[in-house]
């Protein structure tokens, strides 16, 4: 049964090398040192989102109707995932997941998401604050 290839080592999160490539028809092997490309290493959000991106034909409105969040949003993770490809001016693929300042995407993204949840009266504040404070209830 085959399964998705994982880049990154559940351990220590440090890129896994891929060593050897086989064909399921004929059998051949070939070894060697292989990467994934800058698309193996997308999380499943990413992935995700690059689908989603795709499905709405780059249509940025439809995108905030597909994913529920607000325009602002949809730019701050379509950003995320242009650095994480590696494909912004002068960046390298993201492999820390932090902006510079010690603050990983992921959890910025949180905060937003959680704050126009409460803007739309989704959950309360203090809701938003377990969840903000990473607090399971």
């Amino acid at each position: 049964m085959a399964r998705d290839v994982i880049s990154t080592c559940p351990i220590c999160s440090s890129e896994l090398a891929i060593t050897r490539l086989q064909c399921r028809s004929c059998g051949t092997a070939i070894e060697g040192d292989f990467n994934v490309g800058r698309f193996g290493r997308l999380n499943r959000e990413q992935l995700a989102l690059l689908e989603s991106f795709l499905r709405a034909r780059g249509n940025a409105k439809e995108l905030e109707r597909e994913l529920k969040v607000s325009y602002p949003t949809v730019r701050a993770r379509l950003e995320a995932l242009v650095r994480a490809l590696g494909l912004a001016d002068g960046s390298q693929p993201a492999d820390d997941g932090e902006d510079g300042l010690g603050h990983s995407a992921e959890s910025a993204e949180l905060r937003r998401d959680v704050l126009e949840r409460l803007a739309r009266h989704e959950i309360t504040a203090d809701e938003a604050a377990v969840i903000l404070r990473g607090r399971k209830e």
